[in-house]
């Protein structure tokens, strides 16, 4: 049923209900972005399942969280049970075949995944100061931290060093201030009161060494098909805004690694940003501005963002313009702000004569949605009135056991679950404090075999060659030459030097 250049979607029906036609996504419009949205309980978890498991068997990596840890099943074969094997017949789905998907699992805590890092460097003080809610005058002594640090080659990896950092600052307050405006002790002490509740939360384990590779999560399997990386969430979404700042500073990471490819056949890698509503929360208009840019600029990087959420009114309509692929299951119209999110809803696809729109979100049932992607030349199809094939893989989650065994048959198995702690801004700080001064260095440690990893322009060798170092390492992203490369960079204090280091996000650019 599935060709392969598209992915199965489901089957459209006419009026009185009978088959009409197949739904695809066409691949090469997979990186035009996409969005799924419905009300909970309508299926929106399940059509994520089957876009990942498309995107997958046509070799592209998938970035996705477990928000409620039902998608942790697509590790296991799916199981023929009476209402699947009804809906495969229902939609011509021939031959419907089980199979797990290849799975990568990460989580922030470490409990459930893989540890998955950031450093303080890496994240920047524009998502820190969104992570840690400060107002403009706290943003602005973070900005300045991190200046100083990058100008006296101050490697700020994990909290300590931040924390350290901040201290130096406030015992230095008078001449910072006469160099760059107002750096009060009071806003010094109301940003090292966030970090310790940031700490408490879950910020511990998330900030340090060894950081995550991009192309970690780019790898495919030995027969082509492209890993599926399950980021566990249920954990994290206690603290919403540390889930939604992390998901958007792998997304700056992506931007700002991954090299111009144009349109290519296929992406290079799909995200999905469940509940995408925390991303846009409160967010203070030049932050949803820069995200704008990046979802418009990255899909020339090859990657697709497809946002999950309840209701189209989650998502600014500058970021909404540019989702190209939309599949909407069952809104409820109860009150009048329902109503305008299905009229919203209603309004953004491409009008079918068969059938009212409005009418049909509100009447859709479960594992039943409304679908329109781009077809040739990008131009968005007719809505259809679609039922949503079932998966291949499991409707519902792993045991720990299932789990475990997953985990430890992982590409990335021991090259994340040890933390490192190598002289960074705390150690030398200490050490200026006692005796003087010491330097920063790098270090570099080879990484074991895995599946294929992907090659960011490098002449076919399996091993990463994007812009950041070459060779994976437990310790870092950091060789020698970068090392001193970021030494001439902190050395210089012009605005040039520092346009080097950080992206449109603010996060680090190598």
């Amino acid at each position: 049923m599935a060709q392969q250049d598209s992915i199965f979607i489901g089957a459209s029906r006419k009026p009185d209900d009978s088959y009409q036609r197949p739904e695809s996504l066409l691949l090469k419009y997979g990186n035009r972005h996409g969005l799924i949205t419905g009300a909970t309980g309508t299926g929106k978890t399940v059509t994520l399942q089957i876009l990942a498991e498309g995107f997958s068997n046509a070799g592209v990596p998938v970035f996705c969280a477990d928000i409620k840890g039902d998608l942790s099943g697509i590790a296991a074969v799916g199981e023929p049970k009476d209402f699947l094997l009804k809906r495969a017949e229902a939609i011509k789905l021939e031959p419907y075949e089980f199979r797990e998907t290849p799975v990568i699992f990460w989580d922030l805590f470490g409990e459930q995944g893989h540890p998955i890092r950031a450093t303080v460097t890496e994240m920047g003080p524009l998502l820190l100061s969104r992570l840690m809610n400060l107002t403009n005058a706290q943003e602005g002594v973070l900005n300045i931290a991190f200046k100083i640090a990058d100008e006296e080659g101050l490697l700020l990896l994990d909290m300590k060093d931040l924390q350290s950092m901040l201290a130096h600052m406030a015992t230095r307050s008078e001449e910072l201030s006469a160099r760059y405006g107002n750096v009060n002790k009071t806003s010094v002490g109301a940003i090292q009161r966030s970090l310790l509740v940031l700490e408490q939360q879950g910020g511990k384990n998330f900030f340090g060494e060894p950081a995550l590779r991009i192309p970690d999560i780019m790898r495919t399997t030995p027969d082509g098909r492209g890993a599926v990386n399950v980021l566990a969430a249920d954990k994290l979404m206690t603290n919403p805004r540390l889930y939604s700042t992390f998901l958007l500073w792998l997304l700056s990471e992506l931007f700002e690694e991954l090299p111009e490819v144009g349109d290519p056949e296929k992406p290079r890698l799909v995200f999905f940003f469940d509940e995408a509503h925390l991303l846009f929360n409160e967010a203070p208009k030049a932050l949803l501005d820069r995200v704008e840019q990046v979802v418009r600029l990255i899909r020339s990087k090859g990657v697709g963002v497809y946002f999950v959420t309840q209701n189209p009114l989650d998502v600014p309509e500058t970021v909404l313009a540019q989702l190209g692929n939309r599949i909407q299951h069952a809104l409820r119209a109860y009150t009048p702000r329902e109503t305008n999110a299905v009229k919203v809803a209603a309004d953004t696809f491409r009008p079918n004569p068969d059938f009212k729109t409005f009418e049909a979100i509100t009447n859709l049932s479960t594992g039943e949605a409304l679908v329109s992607t781009l077809e040739d030349k990008g131009v968005p199809s007719m809505v259809q009135r679609t039922l949503i094939r079932p998966p291949s893989s499991r409707i519902g989650p792993l045991t720990p056991e299932e789990r475990r065994k997953v985990i430890n048959a992982s590409p990335v198995t021991g090259q994340y679950d040890q933390m490192v702690d190598r002289e960074s801004a705390y150690e030398i700080l200490l050490a200026r404090a006692k005796q003087g001064q010491t330097a920063p260095q790098g270090e570099t440690q080879a990484s074991g075999g895995g599946w294929t990893l992907p090659d960011f322009g490098g002449g076919g060798s399996k091993q990463p060659t994007g812009r950041r170092t070459a060779q994976p390492r437990a310790s870092g992203r950091q060789t020698v030459a970068e090392a001193a490369i970021k030494s001439v960079v902190r050395s210089v204090g012009s605005s040039l030097g520092r346009a080097l280091v950080r992206g449109i996000l603010g996060s680090l650019k190598r």
